[in-house]
């Protein structure tokens, strides 16, 4: 789209007219882009359809169909199948993810026909006049037309965390984020032409989770693509050169039948099912996932960093009570009128909203300048005439470092109690300079309210083995604090100033301390840093625009549903009801993905281990292929197909243990060599018999499914009523298939009656190798795990 010179004439006080807002719309000058948090229906179908998989799996249907075998091609409707299904619960999953994400949407404040309005961030037009505020993310480029107090965060831009005062004339940039004062600006670059669209990957939720399956997942798809790539000739030119029947349908049927055991046709959409209705469980407990994966990511993590406000207090801090320092200096009264005229600032934090709520403004205190608050200076002053200059904020700061009323400050921040302290001085501002002729005038204290479920979450999480860091800007000791009443062992509080900036000067303190106070933005996020360099999965959670740069650096970063625009935009998982409560819950149903695709990526990949195996078993001994494909639609359908779908979504609570490619083909090869060696037993000895092809490949798909259920079995575990159903009803239906004479027929099946004893034998035999391998399998992963 055109976009206008980077600066514009003034904006006039009123903003744009509805007029200019329609024209500016009507040339597409919006700053509205065409990007998704989720995928498009178009790219879901093509998704689940245009698999290299599905190609292969297409091209083998046409092959079977052309031998005139309509009912080989069975594996193609099952195809079918799964792709409906993946399609249409991902579309589901998609629009019930869109709307929540459209609702909870960052908005921005913009000036049209003299009215302040609050509208969606891509409704921003060319030359809006935007309002913001701390916390708040800028929108778009643009020039600043009026600022009180404005300070910006650019360390997206600049990578330094220090504010950067803003005054009318100065550049503002998209995507970065205001951490003091106030004001106005004129859009001069909207849409893709703005800062934060080439930001987006970074701090949006385009950022991708790294996921632990995903990746194991694929690489394991590039093993078995370069395997059937590579013995496709090898079958080939054996089936062809067998003595078993004479023509070309079937050396097509034998090769079709291997290469189709050979393809883990549902276990991408397995996994994508799990992940998305997982995240629709979550949505329902008021958690909207931003990233799919992040529900997988939070069960690996093993630290979780809080900040303390919003997250084990409930954020809403009220007055608690007020210590004159010494009245014959400066009175009570005229304290509380002076905290009366802090508290009536343009845009109050939280800290002068509670002491307004307990102070009214009284006549006589006219404000002629001001210092908005910002965390880095952890301080916000005002001038009233020939009243002085009144500062509000952190004793540390405010105090000298030798003066006795610190003293006084730790006692009242032992009892949890937010401390600051009002301090006069004679005289205008001096900038962001403090005077030194300061008088301390009264200590404030503010409340904070414990959330009732903060000591229960906090239990869950030390019974899970997750380590928790309370990290956060106020004084130590009241952190300190806090954290015992709610059953952490805070140890010693650690004030953050004392220590350096980078993740090298914080590695040893995080690795020991349990509580920091005193902490600034960019030592969130090097802390964040240093706990990844010391080999942990970190969530950091939070609700303020100080928590946002952490957010974006944690492996999982979460955010209050009530917390700033910025923050939300950069986690991955956002409480929408701002309640802590809520993260056992997400980091169970990570758990349950997790636990529940190991299972089922275990049942697939054996099922490929033996087919594999076969194909170099029969093509050595110039045997046919044991199976025709509707052999092997039973044999999947009974033992992966239906069971691995109730697995893939039922409870599971067990632990995280890293180390999901490893479990898996450390029990699915062995489980699959030992299926080929039964099955090809079973045929081998069935051809020696000098039984027909029907009954060679019926005593086949006998010892097939004994194992194959057997796998299934071990899998399944622990057992419950439901899981003990599941595997009674497979083996019922696998029974039924050999048993019943209609359903015998359709799959061409012919119970050799002389050999059935030896073919369950074998199966048995299968079975208890592969009882041992899941017991040894098992005691590998313990003993991992400890």
């Amino acid at each position: 789209m055109t976009q206008a010179p980077p600066v514009l004439d003034d904006p006039p006080p009123l903003g744009l007219t509805s007029a200019e807002v329609a024209a500016r719309v009507a040339a597409g000058e919006t700053n509205a882009v065409d990007e998704h948090t989720s995928r498009t229906v178009e790219e879901i179908v093509r998704a689940n359809v245009l698999t290299r998989f599905n190609a292969i799996l297409a091209v083998l249907a046409v092959a079977v169909l052309a031998t005139g075998r309509f009912g080989d091609a069975l594996f193609a409707i099952v195809l079918v199948v799964n792709a409906i299904i993946g399609i249409g619960q991902e579309v589901r999953a998609k629009r019930t993810l869109d709307r929540l994400a459209v609702l909870h949407a960052p908005t921005a404040a913009v000036v049209r026909d003299g009215v302040e309005t609050d509208l969606p961030i891509a409704d921003v037009v060319l030359g809006d006049l935007v309002v913001v505020r701390m916390g708040d993310q800028v929108p778009a480029d643009g020039i600043v037309a009026h600022g009180v107090g404005l300070e910006v965060n650019e360390s997206a831009l600049t990578g330094e965390s220090d504010p950067v005062e803003k005054q009318p004339g100065d550049t503002v940039l998209s995507g970065t984020i205001v951490v003091a004062g106030r004001g106005r600006f004129q859009a001069t670059a909207v849409g893709a032409d703005a800062y934060a669209r080439r930001l987006a990957a970074e701090v949006k939720v385009f950022k991708r989770t790294r996921s632990e399956i995903e990746v194991s997942i694929d690489f394991l798809l590039r093993i078995i693509t370069w395997a059937i790539v590579g013995v496709t000739p090898l079958l080939l030119w054996s089936q062809f050169h067998t003595d078993d029947g004479s023509g070309w349908r079937e050396p097509v049927l034998g090769t079709v039948a291997a290469l189709v055991g050979m393809v883990p046709e549902g276990l991408v959409l397995l996994t994508s099912i799990a992940f998305l209705l997982a995240a629709l469980a979550l949505t329902k407990r008021q958690v909207l996932v931003q990233e799919l994966p992040a529900v997988e990511g939070l069960a690996r993590v093993d630290v979780v960093c809080l900040d303390k406000t919003g997250t084990l207090t409930v954020g809403d801090i009220v007055f608690d009570a007020l210590h004159p320092v010494d009245e014959e200096v400066i009175s009570a009264a005229v304290v509380a009128e002076a905290l009366g005229a802090l508290a009536d600032a343009p845009d109050p934090n939280a800290s002068l909203s509670a002491i307004g709520a307990e102070y009214l403004p009284v006549g006589g205190w006219q404000r002629d300048g001001d210092v908005s608050f910002s965390s880095a200076r952890k301080w916000s002053a005002a001038s009233f005439g020939d009243r002085g200059s009144w500062y509000l904020g952190a004793p540390e700061v405010l105090l000298d470092a030798a003066d006795p009323l610190r003293d006084q400050v730790s006692e009242l921040a032992a009892t949890g109690r937010r401390v600051l302290v009002v301090v006069h001085a004679e005289g205008p501002l001096q900038g962001e300079a403090l005077p030194a002729d300061r008088t301390a005038a009264a200590l404030c204290t503010l409340a904070e309210q414990v959330r009732p479920d903060a000591a229960e979450t906090l239990g869950y999480f030390a019974e899970q083995g997750v380590t928790i860091k309370v990290i956060s800007g106020d004084n130590p000791t009241t952190v300190g604090a806090i954290a015992t009443e709610v059953g952490l062992d805070a140890g010693t509080p650690v004030d953050a100033r004392t220590l350096g900036e980078t993740a090298e000067d914080l590695a040893d303190a995080v690795a020991t301390t349990t509580v920091f106070g005193r902490v600034s933005p960019k030592q969130k996020q090097a802390m964040v840093r240093a706990l990844q360099a010391q080999g942990h999965v970190v969530a950091m959670t939070g609700d303020g625009v100080n928590d946002a740069l952490a957010l974006k650096d944690a492996d999982i970063g979460v955010a209050m549903g009530n917390g700033a625009p910025a923050t939300r935009a950069a986690a991955q998982l956002v409480l929408l009801d701002g309640q802590f409560s809520r993260l056992p819950t997400v980091l169970a149903e990570g758990r349950r993905v997790i636990g529940n695709i190991e299972r089922v990526a275990s049942l697939f990949i054996s099922k490929n281990t033996y087919a594999f195996m076969l194909i170099l078993l029969v093509s050595l001994a110039g045997l046919p292929y044991p199976f025709a494909p509707r052999h092997l639609t039973l044999i999947s359908a009974v033992t992966i197909g239906i069971p691995a779908f109730a697995l893939a979504f039922a409870p599971n609570t067990a632990r995280y243990r890293p180390g999901f490619l490893r479990r898996v083909l450390s029990f699915a090869v062995p489980a699959g060599i030992i299926s080929s060696l039964s099955i090809f037993s079973a045929y081998f000895l069935a051809r020696l018999e000098d039984l027909s092809k029907v009954e060679r490949q019926t005593a086949a798909t006998i010892a097939a499914l004994c194992v194959s259920l057997w796998i299934l079995a071990v899998l399944a575990r622990p057992y419950n009523r439901w899981k003990l159903a599941l595997l009674g009803a497979m083996a019922a239906i696998a029974v039924a298939a050999i048993a019943i004479p209609p359903v015998r027929e359709l799959f061409e099946l012919s119970v050799p009656a002389s050999f059935l004893p030896q073919a369950l034998a074998i199966g048995a035999a299968g079975a208890f190798g592969i009882e041992v391998v899941g017991r040894v399998s098992s005691r590998w992963a313990q003993r991992d795990q400890q």
